[in-house]
C-alpha cells in the first residue's frame, strides 16, 4: 500500500495485522480460510489462543508450516500490557490494561468461595455521567474492540491459577453503547471451544438504551443487570441521566422482553444506596410497585464513596430495613458486599487512585465526549 507524503512523492504503509482476538469462532474460521486453511483449522488456532493461552505459532503444531507462516505475515495477537496489577486484603485483583494509543482500561477478579467473578470493561471511560459513580466522572474516549474486551480475560485466565466462572460488564464504560464488539466477545466468552461460560454466568449490566437492548435478544439471552437506583423517572433523571431519553415506562417493558419465555430467568436490579436520596420506605414502596410482575433480583450496592462527591452510603441499618421489605413483599433482595475498596476496585471506583503516575496517565488518555448520536 501507497500514500501520497508530499507532492510527488510515495511513502510505504505497512499492511496492519489482524488481531486474532479480535474474532469469534466463525471469525477465525473465515479468516483462516483467506490463508488457505481450512475451517477447521480456525477451529484449532481458536482453542490453541482461549483455552490453552498460546500466543506462539510455532507451537501450535496441528496447523501446517504454510498456514503458520502466513499467520505470522498477516496475524498478530493484541494482548495489552499489564502496567499496574494489585491484590485487595480480601482477595479482590485489579489490573490496569494499556492499549492501543495509551488508553488504559482496568478489570477486577473477585473470588468467592469456589467462584470466581471477572469484572470487565467495555469503553475507555463512560459518557453516561451517573451522578454517583467515578467512572463516570473521568469522561469518555472510545469503545473498545472485541479482542480489547476478551483481553481481559485471557490474561485474567492465563496469569491466575484460580478459575474464572463468571463474567460481568460491570466495569468502565455502557456494554449496549458499543454493541457489536460486547457480542462478538460473549460469543467467545461462551464457546465451548473457549472459556465454556453459560448464559447464566455471563451478564451484561446496562444502564438501559432501550433500542439495543430490545436489539440484543436478537443474538443473545445472556443474563441481564439494570443499573436502576430510582422507583421513579424524577430521581432516576437525576442519578441515571440516560432516562431521560428512555424512561421508566420504556426500560421496564423491555426488560420484561428480553427474558420471555425462559421461566429460570430474572432480571437483576442494581440498585445504589445514597443516605436520604432513595433509601426512605416511600422509595421501597414505589420500587415494589415497579418490579411487581416482573421476575426480579435486588442488589442493594452501599454506596462507595471517592473524592468530591456529595453521597454518602445509607447506614447498615436503613439498608437492612430497605432489603426486608422487599423480601417480604416477594422480590429476592440482597445486600452487596463492598469487596476490593482498599484499592479502588469495588463498584463505581474503576480508574479511581491506582498511584499518582498511572492515575495521571489515566486522565491524559480519557477526554470528555459523548456517545455519538447512532450509538443510542
Amino acid at each position: 500500500m501507497v500514500s501520497a507524503n508530499a507532492p510527488g512523492e510515495l511513502r510505504l504503509i505497512p499492511e496492519q495485522k489482524t488481531n486474532l482476538l479480535d474474532l469469534d469462532r466463525k471469525g477465525m474460521e473465515s479468516f483462516v480460510q483467506t490463508l488457505g486453511g481450512k475451517a477447521y483449522h480456525g477451529r484449532n488456532l481458536f482453542k490453541w489462543i482461549h483455552k490453552h493461552g498460546l500466543t506462539d505459532f510455532d507451537a501450535m503444531t496441528d496447523l501446517s508450516k504454510k498456514l503458520r507462516a502466513g499467520l505470522q505475515e498477516k496475524a498478530s495477537f493484541g494482548i495489552p500490557e499489564v502496567v499496574y496489577e494489585q491484590p485487595s486484603r480480601d482477595g479482590t485483583h485489579k489490573w490496569v490494561l494499556e492499549l492501543s494509543c495509551n488508553n488504559r482500561v482496568e478489570s477486577v477478579f473477585i473470588p468467592d468461595g469456589d467462584r470466581g467473578t471477572l469484572c470487565v470493561s467495555s469503553q475507555v471511560g463512560c459518557s453516561l455521567d451517573c451522578s454517583f459513580c467515578s467512572t463516570g466522572k473521568q469522561g469518555y474516549n472510545r469503545n473498545l474492540s472485541a479482542g480489547e474486551i476478551i483481553a481481559q480475560l485471557w490474561v485474567a485466565v492465563h496469569r491466575m491459577d484460580k478459575r474464572v466462572t463468571n463474567v460481568v460488564f460491570m466495569g468502565m464504560g455502557e456494554p449496549l453503547a458499543n454493541f457489536d464488539p460486547v457480542v462478538t466477545a460473549m460469543n467467545s466468552m461462551q464457546d465451548d471451544l473457549a472459556y465454556m461460560l453459560s448464559k447464566y454466568r455471563v451478564t451484561l449490566s446496562t444502564s438501559g438504551i432501550v433500542p439495543a437492548l430490545k436489539r440484543l435478544r436478537e443474538f443473545t439471552d445472556v443474563s441481564l443487570a439494570v443499573s436502576l437506583h430510582a422507583p421513579s423517572n424524577e430521581l432516576r433523571d437525576q442519578l441515571v441521566p440516560i432516562n431521560r431519553k428512555y424512561p421508566l415506562e420504556e426500560l421496564i417493558p423491555a426488560c420484561r422482553d428480553f427474558i420471555r419465555g425462559d421461566k429460570r430467568r430474572k432480571i437483576t436490579w442494581e440498585y445504589v444506596m445514597l443516605d436520604g436520596v432513595n433509601d426512605t420506605d416511600a422509595h421501597a414502596k414505589s420500587l415494589i410497585r415497579l418490579l411487581e410482575g416482573t421476575p426480579s433480583k435486588l442488589n442493594l450496592i452501599p454506596f462507595n464513596p471517592f473524592p468530591g462527591t456529595e453521597y454518602r452510603s445509607s447506614s447498615p441499618e436503613r439498608i437492612e430495613a430497605f432489603r426486608q421489605r422487599m423480601m417480604k413483599a416477594g422480590i429476592m433482595a440482597m445486600t452487596r458486599k463492598t469487596r476490593g475498596d482498599d484499592i479502588d476496585a469495588a463498584c463505581g471506583q474503576l480508574v479511581g487512585r491506582v498511584k499518582d503516575r498511572s492515575r495521571r496517565l489515566l486522565r491524559q488518555s480519557i477526554n470528555v465526549a459523548t456517545v455519538p448520536e447512532s450509538l443510542l
